[in-house]
């Protein structure tokens, strides 16, 4: 590691710090690594590029020192939880849709049956067709 690397390393380490200290100078004081890369002075890729071990290291202790859940953690937790809610509407709706066609395949087969039917049965003698009108 160069000498620019521990530099930055020792910052983010110091901003996790204060952040978890209340005590955030330069940030909003969220426990992101949002808030953690500004606190820190590091553009935020740099967490997730080059100090991904920090960025961890940053959410276990957010988990274990302050009891919380990250945010980001809440924010995957509610949008798997739409997710599923949405999954389980998708498979009623589904299923709806498969008993409809059912019933409507079985109305088209009863359908075509009576029409095989009336065309099969003899004319009756005591019908009179139409007759076209005068024009």
């Amino acid at each position: 590691m160069n000498q620019q690397h521990q530099d930055e390393r020792a910052c983010i380490r110091e901003a996790m710090d204060r952040l978890l200290a209340g005590q955030a100078t330069a940030s909003n004081g969220s426990l992101t690594v949002v808030a953690l890369a500004t606190e820190a002075g590091v553009h935020r890729m740099a967490l997730h590029k080059r100090h991904v071990d920090l960025k961890i290291e940053f959410y276990e202790r957010v988990r274990r020192e302050t009891e919380q859940v990250p945010e980001s953690e809440k924010r995957l937790r509610d949008t798997v939880t739409k997710l599923r809610r949405i999954v389980t509407n998708q498979k009623a709706e589904i299923e709806e849709l498969r008993q409809q066609v059912t019933r409507l395949t079985l109305a088209s087969a009863v359908l075509q049956e009576s029409e095989r039917q009336a065309e099969r049965a003899p004319a009756s003698d005591n019908v009179d067709g139409l007759r076209p009108s005068p024009t």
